[in-house]
């Protein structure tokens, strides 16, 4: 099956590597080799390579810039396809519209340069627009939710594209739609900003970039935030009062500079940083009676 695959996707000029390393393409820098890593550059051949997986009983994982993903340390034995190549970007007045593999990052920077305020919280996150939209990202009172006004997906159940407009994201805390409908995948999405002063706008993304490098373990991999918030109580906080902070298992750990990160303090597996998130939760429940929600995503 997989041999038929690579086959269909060469003859369709749809690029992709064999065995490749996943922790290549997880920011926690953990993970096996897929059987096949597919990098499409349109919608089109993005919906093409999903649409050969299922009809070929392949296993298939659609991945951005996998900034909350886990892959398994024995690999994925199916094909991991990446939207990375989806990034064309347009800006038409107060309007960006960005494919989904477009870094997040990197559209705060187009507002900045378009004097368009409303993308500053998003400077220094690491993930994909699309995986923004996925998980309604944001950070210092911004949430992508405040800016989308229309996102283009494709429908592997019905194979066709369509697209959800304002309330239809139906956006919650890190929520949106496409966590509960799982047979859509983002293709691009429409961002509604403002015009605002280039200084006023830098400087924000300026401050915000500086907090993250004062607060946040930067210098190791990680996913970013490893728990949601739990109603009422700051999640890192109740991590620290745990006397959780250093906390290791194996090669993954509690941060010393911020409780809400498991890092990959080097050599880190699957297996640790997964033992490690239910070891906090369960201390947690424990102290709190309270069960607190991992942002992690443990590809099996």
């Amino acid at each position: 099956m997989i041999q038929t695959y690579k086959g269909v996707l060469t003859k369709n000029r749809i690029n992709f590597k064999e065995d490749e390393p996943l922790s290549l393409h997880s920011t926690f820098r953990i993970g096996g080799n897929a059987k096949v890593f597919v990098m499409p550059s349109t919608e089109e051949q993005l919906s093409m390579a999903v649409m050969l997986a299922i009809t070929s009983g392949i296993r298939y994982y659609v991945i951005g810039k996998g900034s909350n993903i886990v892959f398994p340390d024995e690999g994925f034995d199916g094909a991991v396809i990446s939207t990375l190549g989806l990034n064309k970007t347009t800006v038409n007045g107060c309007t960006i519209t960005a494919g989904a593999g477009t870094s997040f990052t990197e559209l705060a920077v187009t507002a900045s340069k378009s004097c368009l305020t409303g993308l500053e919280f998003a400077y220094g996150i690491p993930g994909s627009l699309g995986g923004a939209v996925f998980m309604n990202a944001g950070a210092y009172d911004g949430e992508i939710s405040f800016v989308v006004s229309r996102s283009r997906y494709f429908d592997t159940d019905k194979i066709i594209f369509g697209e959800f407009v304002g309330d239809e994201h139906c956006f919650g805390y890190r929520e949106s739609i496409y966590k509960k409908r799982t047979e859509l995948i983002i293709t691009n999405a429409e961002l509604s900003l403002s015009v605002g002063q280039k200084e006023d706008i830098d400087a924000k993304m300026n401050d915000f970039i500086t907090r993250r490098r004062e607060k946040q373990p930067l210098e190791y991999p990680s996913a970013g935030s490893a728990f949601k918030r739990y109603p009422g109580r700051y999640t890192a906080q109740m991590i620290d009062e745990a006397g959780l902070k250093g906390f290791s298992i194996g090669g993954a750990q509690v941060s010393e500079k911020h409780a809400g990160f498991i890092i990959n303090k080097g050599g880190a597996t699957a297996a640790d940083v997964r033992n490690l998130s239910e070891y906090i939760k369960n201390r947690l429940f424990e102290l709190h009676n309270i069960e607190i929600e991992s942002e992690i995503i443990f590809v099996k």
